[in-house]
């Protein structure tokens, strides 16, 4: 009675956790899903090793990348008061154009008396030409009244023992020989140092003219430096000068940027520049102007150090108190024209560069050889110089009269 009320007991409990058989279904999904996970890292570790070999160890990326460009300050020659200026930010200008214009009252006014100061050294060579000349015929005059005097005493002198010319005859003739003689020797000194003058050079390189010649440069360069011009095609920038503000030589005015020749500065982690050569192509973009526009140019160089090394406080890691920190090394980046010319770029504008460095891996990661020619020129200036010297040679043609005539003094120097 007991054992048939326990079982009716036990067949009213529902079974216990554990107590019925695995589905074969439910199993087989858990291992399906186990190998799904498992397929899917090991393609993950595929693709990410696929990635880092093919891919991200062809190339090094950063983000510490920004725009560079030459800050052509442009400066005053001369101490003058400001009368004009020509230019305002954000305006373009081109090689040669004048900015700024400088009080000339004083410059003119020298530039009058070294052009005076000029003409009267070459008319000063021409007087002593004139005067060695002159003394070379006086030489000669001399030289024939000595001759004369000499034959005269000569002649007397033998008469006297003879008694046919008298004691004071012969001494009178004595005298006017020695008299001769002694013009004679004068006359020849004063034309070797009218000589000493002249000789051995002519109007072009007279040491009178030649100075007088570069105190007149000097003053027509400090006439034309009242004009203050731009050096470079670019854009103004940074003007600091204000209208009769009195300005002094070296005193910087403004900026001109050109824009037209700009270049990336990337600064890479230690790590990456292993591979970085000298030519390697190298991918810029902006956030100026999106992914979209891709500027694309070439490693130029990388520099001489990091830029910890030339701060103004470098680190000093000899104390003691030394972390290690990865530098990052500043590496020089060339953009193409072309992208330049259609897009461009502004100063301080920060970039994602990115180097190829499969591309001429095999280059120099130093230069090799010192550029051929200047990287940067003007010839504004030389211009300026080369209008003095015209200037200046005008001045000397016009004084230089009958000199001119004789073929070796009409040569220009």
């Amino acid at each position: 009675m007991a054992t048939e009320t326990d079982h009716t007991a036990d067949a009213g409990q529902p079974p216990a956790e554990g107590d019925y058989p695995e589905a074969p279904v439910s199993r087989k999904k858990r291992n399906i899903i186990l190998l799904v996970i498992a397929l899917v890292f090991a393609l993950a570790g595929i693709g990410w090793y696929l990635l880092d070999t093919l891919v991200l160890s062809t190339r090094v990326i950063t983000d510490d990348a920004y725009v560079q460009g030459d800050q052509v300050n442009v400066s005053a020659q001369i101490n003058a008061t400001v009368t004009a200026i020509n230019v305002e930010d954000t305006e373009p200008v081109k090689r040669g154009q004048v900015l700024i214009t400088l009080d000339d009252s004083d410059t003119r006014n020298a530039l009058d008396q070294a052009a005076g100061q000029l003409a009267q050294a070459v008319r000063r060579y021409r007087q002593q030409r004139a005067q060695a000349v002159q003394l070379d015929a006086a030489t000669v005059t001399a030289r024939a009244q000595f001759e004369r005097a000499r034959d005269e005493y000569q002649r007397r002198k033998p008469l006297l023992a003879q008694r046919a010319a008298s004691k004071e005859e012969v001494d009178s003739a004595r005298r006017q020989f020695n008299a001769a003689q002694a013009q004679l020797e004068q006359a020849q000194a004063q034309a070797r140092a009218a000589h000493a003058l002249i000789d051995g050079n002519d109007v072009w390189h007279d040491p009178g003219v030649l100075q007088a010649r570069a105190a007149y440069r000097n003053a027509w360069l400090a006439q034309q430096r009242t004009q203050v011009i731009a050096p470079v095609d670019g854009f103004v920038a940074s003007r600091q000068v204000q209208l009769g503000q009195s300005v002094q030589a070296g005193q910087p005015l403004l900026t001109v940027v050109p824009l037209h020749d700009l270049w990336v500065e990337a600064n890479f982690k230690e790590t990456q520049l292993g591979r970085v050569r000298i030519g390697q192509a190298a991918t810029v973009t902006t956030d100026f102007y999106g992914s979209d526009v891709v500027y694309h140019g070439h490693v130029a160089g990388l520099s001489a150090g990091t830029g910890a090394a030339f701060s103004l406080l470098p680190a000093q890691n000899a104390t003691g108190n030394w972390i290690k920190v990865v530098q990052r090394v500043p590496v020089r980046i060339t953009l193409d024209d072309d992208t330049l010319e259609s897009h461009p770029l502004r100063m301080g504008l920060s970039t994602y560069t990115r180097i190829e460095l499969n591309d001429n891996a095999d280059g120099p990661m130093l230069a090799e050889a010192p550029r051929v020619r200047p990287p940067q020129h003007t010839e504004v200036f030389e211009a300026r110089q080369q209008q003095a010297d015209a200037a200046a040679m005008a001045i000397i043609r016009d004084n230089a009269g009958e000199l001119l005539t004789d073929a070796a003094d009409s040569a220009t120097p």
